[in-house]
């Protein structure tokens, strides 16, 4: 039933057309790669090269671990001053979502999640590693 799904097809010919697959997929990267030049480009010029969290420093060799975060979470707000950009690791920029989806979704919430997490009540613990200790102490002695 393929086709009707939506998933990928076969081409009529049996044949996959590579040159039109590196094409789709070369524009792809290049697309991509566009709109990333701009405001990382921007923001690397405008503030240090340094993790606005953690205060971890970069030069050319880790710089590509450097990310541009958009304080207010909306990636269409581009001002040209960076002022909703700050540069952070790859460390803090996660934790930096994390924060933000457990704002936004509940205080039990994990990356990316869209729906309020359903709080989880402790278990109450049915062994006790220790409830014969004192018999255990007194054969020794």
């Amino acid at each position: 039933m393929a086709g009707k799904g939506g998933g990928p097809q076969r081409p009529k010919t049996g044949q996959i057309d590579s040159a039109r697959l590196d094409d789709i997929v070369a524009k792809a990267h290049k697309d991509a790669e566009m709109r990333m030049h701009g405001y990382r480009e921007q923001s690397l010029r405008l503030h240090p090269h340094v993790c606005a969290r953690c205060g971890r420093a970069f030069d050319l060799t880790n710089l590509h671990e450097l990310t541009v975060h958009h304080k207010d979470h909306n990636h269409d707000n581009n001002p040209a001053d960076g002022s909703n950009w700050e540069n952070l690791c790859l460390y803090c920029h996660d934790w930096e979502h994390q924060k933000y989806s457990q704002q936004v979704c509940g205080t039990q919430a994990g990356f990316g999640l869209t729906v309020r997490a359903q709080a989880v009540p402790p278990r109450e613990a049915k062994n006790n590693p220790f409830a014969d200790l004192k018999k255990v102490l007194e054969k020794k002695s």
